[in-house]
């Protein structure tokens, strides 16, 4: 759905049908899955409830959703069929915030919801509750006396976090705006007990964005505390290269076992990396770099480098390959970098504008010789090929920079320059 849509009701969600690419039905919309924040900001939508065909209720991350449209709900069709356990954190909209009895910021009146509307945001895939169609009077949502109105979410009170509390939930909510490496700082040194409330409550992809910046030893501790279903949810949340670190620090038979419930792709992905040796360009490299076609437009090139989710050293440069294009590759033909593509056309074909000329990594090429390699052609990340010429992954250069810095490098207090972050 694109960020200019129009604003969606979720009574109109309700029951809706769901299909994969293939327009084959996989379930029905049950409920919205939202997370509350503090103060007046608008909750954000982390998901839908579906029931699939058994009845299962499972959870379907937004960042799943392709399309929202004349009455369906289109999904990538990659569906975990897991079982749906709501979380602290989260409130059910359907479920939770219909019917509710709340209060108009401007007057102090008290008014009932009857629905609420979200969005997405521009330019981005995040999705959000915006606004809340209420009514005037005492009475449910079926009374049909009192007027309606809709309002924006910062004019009602009565959904929202308490501003010091002092649960998870509220601390949640303060560490929201932190990046991944600053919220796994805080964590670090948090007690046991309120570091699991905290890791508990976390979305998925959260807790693996900050179990990637935490230290191994806070990273089996968490993992540990969690439900086994939940770890292996978080495991296929991470960078594979991230995941095989962390599995290869556990238990053989803890390890088997998360790898079980991990789904089979993601599962397949982070075996083949602990196959290598951790400090070789085979186990630094992550299995999820930017692989193009020959045959590839620059337009092509640069729609993929804007996704939000890939790390600037990932998005630095494309990687062209004959099919299969998904790692390991057909024959690995060269790289595209990000300036080059900013310098051609859109029409141009990536084939055409290679940059042959280095020789890739090997998996077996030993941390000094990939952090030569980076320090010597100024790279920020670098492809590892097999012998066959598949390209297998790439090695980003913040992974070389944990490895080779001290273990307790994280306990290192960085302080920015007086001002620094702060526009001129």
């Amino acid at each position: 759905m694109a960020g200019g849509a129009p604003r969606i009701f979720v009574s109109h969600l309700s029951g809706t049908a769901v299909f994969d690419p293939n327009g084959d039905q996989v379930g029905r919309v049950r409920d919205l899955v939202a997370i509350l924040r503090v103060g007046r900001k608008p909750p954000r939508l982390l998901g839908l409830v579906v029931e699939v065909a058994t009845r299962r209720r499972i959870f379907l991350p937004m960042t799943r959703v392709t399309g929202i449209e004349s009455g369906q709900v289109i999904t990538t069709g990659v569906l975990n069929v897991r079982r749906f356990e709501q979380r602290p954190t989260e409130r059910l909209v359907l479920g939770e915030m219909l019917d509710r009895r709340v209060r108009l910021v401007e007057t102090g009146e008290e008014v009932t919801v009857l629905d609420v509307s979200v969005r997405q945001l521009p330019a981005r895939r995040d999705w959000e509750v915006d606004r809340v169609f209420v009514r005037r009077g005492k009475g449910g949502a079926f009374r049909r006396k009192g007027e309606t109105l809709t309002v924006e979410w910062s004019a009602v009170e009565g959904f929202f976090l308490e501003e010091h509390g002092q649960g998870a939930e509220s601390l949640l909510a303060t560490f929201e705006q932190l990046r991944p490496a600053d919220l796994a700082n805080v964590l670090h040194h948090l007690s046991a007990k309120r570091r699991a409330e905290v890791a508990a409550a976390l979305d998925d992809d959260r807790l693996a964005d900050v179990l990637e910046e935490l230290p191994e030893d806070d990273q089996i501790e968490i993992l540990g505390k969690l439900q086994e279903e939940r770890a292996a949810d978080v495991l296929e949340a991470m960078d594979p290269d991230d995941a095989a670190d962390l599995l290869a620090e556990l238990p053989e038979e803890d390890k088997e076992r998360l790898l079980t419930l991990m789904q089979p792709d993601d599962a397949a992905d982070v075996r083949r990396l602990m196959a290598y040796e951790e400090r070789t360009a085979g186990g630094l490299m992550t299995t999820e770099p930017i692989v193009l076609r020959p045959d590839a437009t620059v337009a092509d090139a640069l729609a993929r480098v804007r996704q939000q989710d890939l790390s600037p050293a990932l998005a630095a440069q494309v990687y062209v390959c004959r099919p299969p294009d998904e790692t390991p590759t057909g024959q690995y033909l060269g790289a595209v970098h990000f300036q080059r593509l900013l310098r051609d056309p859109p029409y141009t074909l990536v084939g055409s504008i290679l940059d042959d000329d280095l020789r890739p990594l090997t998996p077996e090429d030993p941390l000094p010789v990939v952090a030569g390699f980076f320090a010597t052609y100024d790279m920020v990340a670098a492809p590892v090929v097999d012998e066959g010429g598949s390209l297998l992954g790439a090695v980003t250069v913040d992974d070389v920079l944990d490895h080779m810095l001290p273990d307790d490098w994280r306990e290192t207090e960085f302080h920015l320059p007086e001002g620094a972050g702060h526009g001129a």
